[in-house]
C-alpha cells in the first residue's frame, strides 16, 4: 500500500494536478489532503469516484479543511471521526477512517503565526490534545498513519538554512519537542526511515524563487507506528508536482508498506 499526504492550498485549485497523478503509474492508493479549503456540498466527490477512488472529508469554507481519498477496492471506511474528542475546535484540522485495517489520520496542524503570538499558544495546545489523543487511538488501533502537514521542520536537517530559521516560527523548541513527543508514543517518521538525499524538502514559499533555489523546509511527515514502520519499503517527496504551473507550494509526501506485514 502506497499512502502519501499533500497540503495542496486548495482543493479547487489544484485537482487537476491530483487527478493526474492519481491516473499515473505511481499514483497512491490512500492520500491524505489538508488545507482543501472547500465546504462538504463543494468537494468533488464525482471526479474522483471516476478516477477510482473514494473519499471522506471534513471542508471549511476557504480555511483548512482535511480529506482522505483512497482506491475503490479498499472497500468502505469505518469508525470514521471527525476533529479531536480532546479538543472541540471550529476548525476543520482532523480527520480519521480505519481503511484496510490501517488507522489513517489526515491532519493539518496550525501554523502558529509566530513564537509570540496567541496563534502559537493555539498551536502548542492543539497538540498536547493530538498526543492525549493518539495515545489512545494506537491502543485501538495497532496499525496506525499520521500524515498531514505537520508545520513543523523536526531537525536541522530539515531547514535550508538552520542558522535563518532558528528559534522562529516552525523550527521552535517547543514545537519540535512537542513532535519529539509524538514520536515518543511509537511513531515514527517514515521519510527517516530509509536513507534520503540531503536538503531534501516538501515546502517552499511562492516568493523569491523558492522553489528554483531549493530554499525549503520539510514540514509535510507521515508518521508510523511500529507496526506499520516495521513493514514499511520506501518513502520520499514527490517534489515534481510543486514544479506544475499554479501549484501548491508543498509537495507530496509518501510511504509504501508491504502488505504481507500488515
Amino acid at each position: 500500500m502506497k499512502l502519501a499526504a499533500w497540503n495542496v492550498n486548495s482543493l479547487k485549485v489544484r485537482l487537476p494536478h491530483l487527478l493526474a497523478w492519481l491516473s499515473s503509474e505511481d499514483a497512491p492508493d490512500v492520500i491524505c489532503l489538508q488545507e482543501i479549503k472547500l465546504e462538504d456540498h463543494n468537494f468533488p466527490v464525482a471526479a474522483l469516484e471516476e478516477a477510482g477512488y473514494r473519499s471522506v472529508f471534513a471542508g471549511q469554507k476557504a480555511f483548512n479543511g482535511v480529506a482522505i481519498i483512497f482506491r475503490h477496492e479498499l472497500g468502505e471506511p469505518c469508525d470514521v471521526q471527525k476533529g479531536n474528542p480532546c479538543f472541540p475546535d471550529p476548525q476543520q484540522r482532523l480527520l480519521a477512517a480505519t481503511i484496510d485495517g490501517i488507522r489513517v489520520i489526515s491532519a493539518y496542524f496550525p501554523n502558529g503565526e509566530a513564537v509570540e503570538s496567541e496563534k502559537y499558544l493555539y498551536k502548542l495546545s492543539w497538540m498536547k490534545a493530538l498526543h492525549e489523543h493518539l495515545t489512545d487511538e494506537l491502543r485501538r488501533y495497532p496499525a496506525l498513519a499520521l500524515c498531514g502537514d505537520f508545520n513543523i521542520a523536526p531537525e536541522d536537517a530539515d531547514i535550508h538554512d538552520p542558522l535563518r530559521w532558528s528559534g522562529g516560527i516552525l523550527c521552535s523548541d517547543s514545537e519540535r519537542q512537542a513532535f519529539r513527543g509524538l514520536i515518543s508514543l511509537g511513531l515514527a517518521d517514515s521519510f527517516r526511515l530509509f536513507p534520503q538525499p540531503e536538503k531534501s524538502f516538501s515546502w517552499w514559499d511562492y516568493r523569491q524563487w523558492s522553489f528554483h533555489k531549493n530554499l525549503g523546509l520539510r514540514i509535510d511527515h507521515i508518521l508510523l507506528s511500529e507496526q506499520l514502520a516495521s513493514s514499511a519499503t520506501a518513502s520520499g517527496i514527490k517534489r515534481e508536482l510543486r514544479g506544475y504551473e499554479r501549484p501548491s507550494d508543498h509537495a507530496p509526501v509518501w510511504t509504501e508498506i508491504e502488505p504481507g506485514g500488515l
